[in-house]
């Protein structure tokens, strides 16, 4: 059975332990736990392994999995983040993990952006992402006279062309165009990704690279058959997921995420009513996986703990508002147009400054640009993990504050 699946015993059990009691002070908007800011952060730094330097014995996958995906717009950032949360990882085994092993896929998943997640759990993040990111392509093949017949035989046509092994995209691109209409010849004449429709569908996935070009192959061939789960199921497996990993959290913040309409966000929320708590965070509403309580409430921070994130960290991404992460006054040198997004220096979890790495003959200088004053106990947290990245980049990595 898909990995997408399996705390199903989990919650049934967690719904008979009192669920009348949890969904009666879910409907009133009584918290059933509460917890300090502090608290919500340090647990989700920890569920991020974001805390501690000590080798880790989770395996690569263990990894994106308790991150709940790991975004991979950019393939070095997402290996950066990866390494980030497991310090003994290199380069070399993320590609080992996508491309031959297959513990690792590269797919499209939350907001129909490219996401590297476990491969067991394939199955879980298409069903549950697959509904919602077809209606929003549709909308765009309508707006060029494409039909969804048209668009179904496009992805075949796509599908077929992997039979025989990776493709590159300009590769079945010109194929489809062979038997594709005007419309949908148009619409792969312009379109940032032709194959898109195909990935999203789950037919196809990335492969691996050949040289600069990404490939792509074909999904049942590359990881074998995988149970797929019901869109109930799929999505409240996508929520525990979620609240696992950024909890406490709102069902606006899991639609932010996700890229779900508010009112699928909701529903998932119905779902899994009877294993959430509602948590009140320093007064402000959300939930959490009732497994988690616990853990939660036993939550430390350390206020002076700094950690390096790099760009686009899945981290930074996961709540529709972002006070708790960064200051009003320096958000924009975070989350920058064209939705790029800084690398950051945290401290006790928050954003205290931005960095980035400039090549120089001999070394990687790590250029740190701090919001504000810091003393030099913090610049000297700040020097000793950039030379963590020394090893990840095999290259000398030196700290400098601009």
């Amino acid at each position: 059975m898909s990995g997408g699946v399996e705390h199903a015993e989990e919650a049934k059990a967690a719904k008979r332990r009192g669920s009348a009691k949890r969904r009666g002070s879910a409907k009133r908007g009584r918290a059933d736990l509460a917890v300090t800011a502090a608290q919500a952060a340090a647990f989700r730094l920890a569920r991020h392994r974001l805390t501690g330097y000590a080798e880790s014995a989770d395996s690569v996958a263990d990894v994106v999995r308790a991150s709940a995906g790991i975004q991979a717009q950019v393939q070095s950032s997402a290996e950066m983040a990866i390494w980030t949360r497991r310090r003994n990882t290199t380069r070399e085994d993320v590609r080992r993990a996508l491309w031959e092993t297959r513990d690792l896929v590269k797919t499209s998943a939350m907001r129909n952006t490219l996401h590297v997640i476990p491969a067991r759990d394939f199955a879980v993040y298409i069903a549950a992402m697959r509904p919602s990111s077809m209606a929003m392509l549709a909308r765009w093949h309508a707006r060029i006279g494409a039909t969804p017949q048209q668009v179904q035989a496009l992805v075949e046509t796509i599908v077929d062309s992997v039979a025989d092994g990776p493709r590159t995209q300009q590769e079945l691109i010109a194929r489809a165009k062979k038997r594709s209409g005007v419309a949908i010849r148009k619409w792969l004449d312009h379109a940032w990704s032709g194959v898109r429709p195909a990935v999203i569908e789950g037919a196809i996935l990335y492969g691996p690279p050949r040289g600069p070009a990404a490939t792509f192959v074909r999904a049942e061939t590359w990881l074998g058959p995988q149970r797929a789960p019901s869109l109930e199921a799929a999505r409240t497996e996508l929520l525990r997921r979620f609240l696992a990993a950024f909890g406490p959290a709102t069902a606006h913040d899991f639609s932010k995420w996700s890229g779900l309409s508010m009112r699928d966000a909701r529903a998932a929320v119905d779902a899994a009513r009877g294993e959430l708590l509602q948590v009140s965070v320093d007064g402000a509403p959300g939930l959490i996986r009732s497994a988690d309580a616990r853990a939660l409430k036993a939550s430390e921070l350390d206020p002076d703990a700094v950690r390096l994130l790099g760009p686009f960290d899945s981290f930074l991404l996961a709540h529709a508002t972002k006070e708790h992460l960064v200051a009003a006054r320096d958000y924009k040198r975070v989350y920058r147009p064209q939705g790029w997004i800084s690398a950051v220096v945290l401290r006790g979890g928050r954003i205290i400054g931005v960095w980035t790495a400039r090549a120089t003959a001999r070394t990687i200088a790590i250029e740190v640009e701090l919001f504000g004053r810091t003393n030099a106990a913090v610049r000297r947290a700040i020097a000793r993990d950039v030379e963590e990245m020394s090893a990840f980049l095999e290259a000398e990595t030196v700290a400098r504050f601009v």
